[in-house]
């Protein structure tokens, strides 16, 4: 079954684009296709005017494409210490190859006091925050986050979008899938509506979220 149809999107620099749409709609397919984890049959990924479609997944990330999949794929036995040093594994032969840890925790306060704790051992939120900030030692122009909100509970959720909101402002561009759809909205710049696969509707993201049909059939209004 072909996930996806002639699908094109685009992100720029400092920007958040919101990918919305049902269940099975093709959503983490788009978001493995464009990190390396799966190879289209047709197409291409173009980042920085380099085609980068059909390189291997660690060149993808290598070129400062991260990605924190759904489920967040810790490593559940290590430290939130070795979880964070592992983003940075690129970088293990410079000097300083652990610079953005600085960075992780003005983010994330929580993880500097948790530094020595299994990643197992951490509330859904916490181990969100670790998924973030390991994809962020890799110093990443583009983010993606596939479901970031799921699993934490309600109180942790904002502290996560305000997160998404301050990396873009340090320069970094985010592509979010996001079953908060509302929420979602609100932040990002653009969205992008998929249905079975297709773009079906695609402009700023408050003309998206104000849209009659995006709003019955995604909202809930």
């Amino acid at each position: 079954m072909r996930a996806l149809r002639g699908v094109s999107i685009v992100v720029a620099d400092d920007e958040i684009v919101a990918v919305i749409g049902a269940n099975g709609a093709g959503k983490s397919t788009l978001l493995k296709c464009i990190s390396g984890w799966h190879r289209a049959d047709s197409g291409e990924v173009v980042l920085d005017g380099t085609r980068i479609s059909g390189v291997p997944a660690h060149l993808v990330s290598g070129a400062g494409v991260a990605l924190v999949p759904e489920g967040r794929r810790l490593f559940p036995s290590l430290s939130v210490r070795d979880n964070l040093k592992l983003g940075a594994y690129k970088f293990r032969k410079e000097r300083a190859p652990y610079s953005q840890l600085d960075y992780v925790f003005e983010l994330f306060p929580r993880l500097a006091e948790r530094l020595d704790q299994r990643a197992e051992t951490l509330s859904g939120g916490e181990q969100q925050m670790v998924a973030i900030g390991r994809a962020l030692m890799g110093r990443p122009n583009l983010l993606m986050l596939d479901e970031p909100s799921q699993g934490i509970m309600p109180r942790l959720v904002d502290t996560i979008f305000d997160a998404v909101q301050r990396i873009r402002k340090q320069g970094t561009a985010v592509l979010i899938v996001e079953q908060r759809l509302a929420e979602c909205l609100e932040i990002a710049d653009r969205a992008y509506v998929l249905q079975t696969g297709n773009v079906v509707l695609a402009g700023a993201a408050r003309d998206v979220a104000n849209n009659e049909e995006v709003r019955r059939a995604y909202l809930g209004i």
